[in-house]
């Protein structure tokens, strides 16, 4: 068995660099050479996991298929090497305390002071190691949140100097990401914050093998050959990482640049093969020349923040890849709908997205929209919360239960259609207590939904606290609302849609988590199909 070799990717200067897109770049490369990569994202915050963060804190929350509630960046991770990721794939300073402090409760430390060193260290190189003991991986590469010189990622990069030196010459490498800011007023890009960042890194112990200069300008070969100097590393390990039109251009320019090439050759692996990108490039193309364009309204209520729906707007770059077509996304604030205004706020669209969320604010324009989808017959997907509003409008408007609600959004409505199960109703603690992770969902024959998936049960990832009410069951089937997808083991209710209509579909899943540039998820594929046949009429 070959000892699995280690990649530790640390970011300088400022945050906000991009150190996941390098790291799944890297990792896409190395994939494509032949070898058996994973990644994984270690964040200094003291949350437990990401969970309970505020999207316009963090951005979206990515489930992964055992539940775990993960960094977004995990989502890239997928997107990038269609390889799905775990609870093992992303470690926050809170679940590693949590885990030291059990310890000691439990009296493994034998009477010993628990300190950071080596207690806290000690938790954080096994963790480190978790996904390389597996014998699964030839290659780990490890993301460090946060940038070097924080007090809280500290921890981390103490654990990161002590595991090289255990891993041993040419089992590991680090590679420091940084900022070449360009100073307008001067004309020039500027090396001095990177050296200060180096500086600070090897005042931890710890040498960079190779920096990623993430720069709006070209950097010239005079300016490859100073930081090199200045800041201890080969000349070809000075790799440039200009912004990029799509995140999915960076491992072709990673590629022109050598990043895999140099990795390799510090980790004496060898190269194998050039990298099989042919499909990666194909989808590329697709995105690059499309033959259409829709307007799809995504209608929520973190709408001001790009990353609390991050996985949803990627989704629709695989799908819209996949149908030549650009989607332009066009976000609505849900607040800012109501009744008088709808028709004028979704005037332009070709189909619209309810996106997922919690608590009430917004939802009576979320109601609205849906109305407006179903009525105006424009495609309408729902997701999550998107598919509870789609059911409380047809229960309200439909069936004329002019009370209907969540019970999430009105403890004392009289028709709950969506209502909490009857195991959560006594939970008071908020943190993972959804129903997360990937639960079975079968289709019926027949359905629309049946025909998307072409296939009888699938999998797909839930986080979410409110279920559909199955006392509404009938009542709502009877009144034209179909559930077209129910799970097997509890019968809920997954899946909604209607017949007579160009598209209209609500899950109770996160179909968004599943999609990559390799399998664009088929629901998101067949509404844009749907939303470009709208537009021609």
């Amino acid at each position: 068995m070959n000892q699995t070799k280690y990649i530790f990717v640390t970011g300088g200067v400022t945050s906000s660099l991009g150190k996941g897109i390098i790291a799944a770049s890297l990792a896409k490369l190395l994939q494509a050479r032949g070898y058996r990569t994973t990644i994984q994202k270690f964040d200094p915050y003291i949350n437990v996991d990401p969970g309970t963060l505020n999207p316009y804190e963090h951005g979206e929350c990515f489930v992964t298929d055992d539940g775990a509630e993960t960094d977004l960046d995990l989502g890239h991770y997928e997107r990038f090497l269609n390889v799905p990721t775990s609870q093992a794939n992303n470690v926050t300073t809170g679940r590693v305390y949590l885990s030291v402090i059990e310890k000691e409760r439990r009296g493994e430390f034998l009477g010993k002071t628990v300190q950071v060193v080596p207690h806290i260290t000690n938790e954080i190189k096994e963790r480190m190691q978790l996904l390389g003991n597996t014998g699964d991986f030839d290659i780990v590469i490890t993301e460090i949140g946060g940038t070097v010189g924080d007090i809280e990622s500290l921890p981390y990069i103490e654990s990161v100097r002590q595991l090289v030196w255990e891993l041993g010459e040419g089992n590991s490498i680090v590679i420091h990401l940084t900022l070449v800011p360009y100073l307008a007023a001067a004309g020039e890009l500027k090396t001095k914050p990177t050296q200060h960042s180096v500086k600070t890194l090897m005042e931890s112990g710890i040498k960079a093998d190779i920096l990623v200069c993430r720069t709006e300008h070209e950097l010239s070969d005079e300016l490859r050959q100073k930081l090199a100097l200045f800041c201890n590393v080969k000349r070809e390990a000075v790799i440039q990482s200009i912004d990029a039109s799509t995140i999915y251009e960076v491992p072709n320019l990673m590629l022109e640049e050598g990043l895999d090439v140099v990795t390799l050759k510090k980790l004496n692996l060898p190269k194998k093969n050039s990298p099989d990108l042919k499909n990666w490039n194909v989808f590329l193309h697709r995105l690059k020349n499309p033959k259409h364009t829709v307007n799809i309204g995504l209608i929520g209520k973190y709408v001001e923040l790009q990353d609390s729906y991050k996985s949803i707007l990627e989704a629709f770059i695989h799908a819209g890849a996949t149908n030549e077509t650009k989607v332009n996304v066009v976000s609505v604030h849900s607040e800012h709908i109501d009744a008088d205004n709808v028709a004028e706020k979704l005037s332009g669209l070709d189909g619209i997205l309810v996106a997922p969320g919690f608590g009430e604010r917004g939802i009576e324009g979320k109601i609205e929209a849906v109305r407006y989808a179903r009525e105006k017959h424009l495609p309408f997907f729902g997701i999550c919360l998107g598919m509870q509003m789609a059911v409380i409008e047809y229960a309200r408007n439909v069936l004329g239960l002019k009370d209907a609600n969540s019970t999430e959004m009105n403890r004392g409505t009289s028709h709950p259609v969506i209502d909490l199960m009857e195991e959560q109703k006594s939970i008071t603690d908020k943190g993972g207590t959804m129903r997360l992770g990937a639960w079975k969902c079968v289709l019926k024959p027949r359905t629309l939904a049946q025909s998307i998936y072409n296939t009888d049960q699938i999998l797909e990832r839930h986080r979410h606290r409110y279920e559909y009410n199955s006392d509404y069951l009938q009542a709502l089937e009877k009144g034209g609302l179909i559930a077209s997808g129910v799970n097997p083991d509890t019968n809920l209710v997954e899946v909604v849609e209607i017949a007579d209509h160009p598209f209209f579909v609500g899950v109770q899943y996160h179909p968004e988590y599943k999609s990559t540039v390799a399998n664009p998820h088929p629901i998101f594929v067949r509404f844009v199909a749907a939303t470009v046949q709208s537009k021609k009429k």
